[in-house]
């Protein structure tokens, strides 16, 4: 399955927001669809946020029709300024562009500079299938034989391209013959976790067993879960980690309950230029997604909804953050800077 795929001159994306009831494919021709594409969810993931982004880049770069290598750069910061406004908390998404905006600066005429951005994207769609990867055998190392694994949201093949970070751990445990089931939550309030994870796993053949958000205190203390594994969207300097809202409360359950908390994503979610978790921007989605399920309202009229996209998980609740680098721990803010430096 590839939620996305580069065509030469444009993408194309399984809607994510469709799944699992159908398997749409849309094909995006220009950078302003990518950005739209990653604002309404479908395509979402903070690893695969980056590719798109990358190729959204690419795509804006080969439509511009410039005289100069000046007026050539000065209109893709035009298309580095939409992609960049898609998402703020994905640092995956700031991440690639920053690494496209360095290629397009090298010398080179403007012809030669579209063919190395396309080359860019893809050696960053397959970097990030090789950190996948990796990041699963290193994950696969604190996953026993019969395990059973809570996970939130969805950190797969959906929201990366390749095998999955928190779902590529598992799924790699799942090859050795771990014999290992998950247990999934929902995922409010666009229910990534009932909608794409069990869909994921189901389709591997993976034992998953879909609980409300609000099920998950009474699993853990009930001795149902043996870890619990979630992707990030950017890790700070010192470890705080933010995900999926709802990923705060299940790390101060797993502390409460004894269970092991692990964060699994590569090194390009890893942000030292944040120093903690009160520095990440949080999105604030419409709120919409509260007060309606499937576009039927679910609330009443008028009544007011926050909508927080991410929460924040301190450090200290984190028991390893595995990478494609290997696995680190406290004190983070030594072993996530050597970690980056490793390269």
């Amino acid at each position: 399955m590839k939620p996305l795929e580069w065509l030469g001159d444009r993408i194309r994306i399984i809607d994510q927001t469709k799944l699992p009831a159908a398997e749409v494919y849309l094909e995006l021709h220009d950078y302003r669809e990518v950005a739209e594409a990653i604002r309404r969810l479908s395509i979402r993931g903070a690893p695969l946020i980056g590719v798109a982004a990358a190729y959204g880049f690419a795509l804006g770069a080969l439509s511009i029709h410039a005289g100069s290598r000046e007026e050539f750069l000065g209109k893709l910061d035009t298309v580095n300024e939409t992609l960049a406004g898609s998402r703020p908390t994905a640092v995956n998404l700031f991440w690639a562009l920053e690494r496209m905006n360095r290629k397009a600066r090298e010398p080179g005429d403007i012809t030669d500079v579209k063919g190395s951005l396309v080359g860019e994207a893809r050696r960053i769609e397959a970097e990030n299938e090789e950190a996948d990867r990796a990041l699963g055998e290193y994950g696969a190392e604190f996953v026993r034989k019969g395990t059973t694994i809570l996970t939130h949201c969805n950190a797969g093949s959906l929201a990366t391209g390749g095998n999955g970070t928190a779902l590529g751990v598992i799924k790699t445990a799942r090859r050795q013959g771990k014999g290992i089931e998950v247990y999934a939550t929902e995922t409010r309030p666009l229910l990534q976790g009932a909608r794409l994870t069990a869909w994921e796993l189901t389709r591997e053949d993976i034992p998953v067993t879909l609980i409300t958000d609000s099920m998950a205190g009474s699993v853990m203390k009930r001795g149902l879960i043996d870890c619990v594994i979630v992707g990030a969207d950017r890790i700070a300097a010192n470890g705080d980690v933010a995900n999926k809202i709802g990923t705060y409360s299940l790390a101060v359950l797993a502390a409460e309950n004894a269970i092991p908390f692990f964060v699994a994503a590569p090194t390009s979610t890893i942000d030292l230029s944040t120093p903690s978790g009160d520095s990440i921007p949080i999105e604030e989605r419409d709120p919409g997604e509260v007060t309606h399920l499937h576009g039927k309202r679910i609330a009443p009229e008028g009544v007011k909804a926050a909508n927080p996209a991410f929460d924040v998980t301190p450090h200290c609740y984190v028991s390893r953050i595995i990478t494609e680098r290997g696995a680190v721990r406290e004190p983070y803010i030594e072993t996530l800077r050597e970690l980056v430096q490793s390269q």
